[in-house]
């Protein structure tokens, strides 16, 4: 009876340890921005899956916040699955999403009267596992819901992504509270790419890695996403004098 307790007792530790090192493989796999510029500065080459991870647009502008929205459809459109994107206002533009490499048939959209009632779907939507992303659109994210949701991605290896969207420049300042999220980006538009002839370039951003763990903050001057989702790593403009002033308008 000793030995066979014993057994059952070794049996019961080797299951633990192998269900830590899943978790540890789990958080160990990235999703690669395919720019080594940008996956040299996050820990392990890339956004981390099992995670939770902040975009915002620089401002309290729609302009930004579309900015913000087709830069986290790039981050989905380059992982592999079906993608649940909650959201409060339906005003997603589906034909962008496609254009920043975002399939509409990939996408699961999951609409909600509160932003109570997004958070919720995104815990579930985490929690399920059997997703590559699950986006949220959400004005505020407070340090509770945002350890609720880094959680529910750690224990299934699904990423989560929220797109912090303003109404007004006063809700900005949110976006300077602590949250559990791994990554916490902010993208804001700068002048299209210039061309021979008369016409609009490919759009670019000014993508700032505000914060993550385990890494410094930067910023990138890239181009937009893709029919693929991928980015593209653009020369600093010339006069960075005319963007930090026109920059530091925005919210901090």
């Amino acid at each position: 009876m000793s030995h066979a307790r014993n057994s059952r007792v070794v049996e019961e530790l080797r299951e633990r340890i192998a269900h830590l090192e899943g978790c540890a493989s789990r958080k160990a796999v990235v999703l690669p921005f395919g720019v080594p510029e940008v996956d040299e500065r996050l820990p392990g080459g890339g956004l981390a899956y099992g995670a939770l991870h902040e975009v915002a647009g620089g401002g309290s502008g729609t302009v930004d916040g579309a900015a913000a929205a087709l830069f986290t459809a790039g981050i989905a459109a380059r992982s592999k699955g079906k993608v649940l994107w909650c959201l409060t206002r339906p005003d997603l533009f589906a034909p962008a999403l496609s254009q920043a490499g975002l399939h509409p048939d990939r996408v699961i959209f999951c609409e909600s009267d509160k932003e109570e009632d997004v958070l919720a779907s995104m815990e579930e939507g985490l929690a399920f596992g059997g997703l590559a992303a699950v986006v949220g659109e959400l004005v505020r994210l407070p340090m509770t819901a945002s350890r609720r949701l880094q959680l529910a991605a750690e224990k299934t290896g699904t990423m989560g992504l929220v797109v912090r969207r303003w109404r007004r420049q006063t809700e900005a300042a949110d976006f300077g509270n602590p949250t559990a999220s791994t990554t916490r980006w902010r993208v804001s538009v700068l002048p299209s790419e210039p061309l021979p002839t008369a016409g609009v370039g490919r759009a670019r951003w000014l993508a700032e890695l505000m914060r993550v763990k385990a890494g410094e903050c930067a910023e990138f001057e890239l181009g937009a996403c893709d029919a693929k989702g991928r980015l593209s790593l653009l020369p600093v403009s010339r006069d960075r004098s005319d963007t930090s002033s026109w920059q530091g308008s925005r919210a901090s």
